[in-house]
């Protein structure tokens, strides 16, 4: 059974990671900066144990690899947060707790796991959540869209530097995903209508759409995938004559 890591594991995508992980193969260790949120997860499901870590911390993620008894075949990078509010009313406090957290916290996951990988000559894989943001950044979410956007950089480094050692790293865009820190918003009738049309498939992504795509990334028929963003979200980011008038 292979080793698989999931960050913010307590949350509704979380969840849905480690469930598709768990039933296909894997051992997981489900990980949040709360041991109850993470044993909410394990609690549910088989081959999942709960463990609590703070991914801005670098001997918080040094000690959580040293209590996981196997070296990990998959790093799951989903651990994030936003600020809402504009730039200009933004607390440089916030904007910073941002960048550790979904930045800097997925550096320190990936390069820990990393380094222990290249010594076990393991060749294993590490996914990034991104966001679409990543590609086109919405207004109103502070700092969100520009450690998306650098995690894809991060990505595409980490792929290049690590290559040689049979470890690839890929990124997954979610679009509208009726799950974790989008599902408040998409409790509102109105926006959940006028967001869902918006897709050209005419829906919201659900959670399962992006521990799919987690699962084939992690499988043998991606294992010529590296250094790539796959984006999920029904289209919507190549939508825009859609919704413009020709006249």
């Amino acid at each position: 059974m292979k080793q698989a890591i999931v960050t913010g594991a307590g949350g509704g995508l979380g969840f849905s990671i480690c469930k598709s992980l768990s039933e296909n193969n894997f051992s997981v260790a489900a990980v949040d900066l709360n041991l109850t949120d993470s044993e909410k997860t394990s609690d549910k499901l088989n081959n999942t144990k709960p463990y609590a870590a703070d991914v801005r911390d670098e001997e918080s993620i040094i000690s959580l690899y040293e209590k996981i008894d196997n070296t990990p075949d998959l790093i799951v990078n989903n651990a994030g947060i936003a600020r809402f509010g504009k730039l200009l009313d933004q607390k440089l406090s916030d904007f910073q707790d941002v960048v550790q957290t979904n930045l800097i916290g997925s550096f320190i996951v990936a390069t820990e796991g990393a380094k222990r990988m290249v010594k076990e000559d393991k060749k294993g894989s590490i996914i990034n959540i991104t966001s679409v943001h990543s590609v086109n950044p919405g207004p109103g979410v502070g700092a969100y869209p520009i450690t998306k956007s650098g995690l894809y950089s991060l990505t595409k480094l980490m792929a290049l530097e690590w290559g040689e050692y049979g470890i690839r790293v890929n990124a997954i865009a979610p679009g509208f995903i009726d799950s974790g820190m989008s599902k408040p918003f998409f409790e509102n009738p109105k926006v959940r209508k006028s967001r869902g049309k918006a897709v050209p498939l005419q829906r919201l992504g659900s959670a399962d759409d992006i521990a799919n795509t987690v699962l084939f990334l992690a499988s043998e028929e991606a294992s010529y995938i590296n250094a790539n963003e796959i984006v999920v979200d029904g289209g919507v980011i190549h939508s825009v004559l859609m919704h413009l008038p020709r006249d």
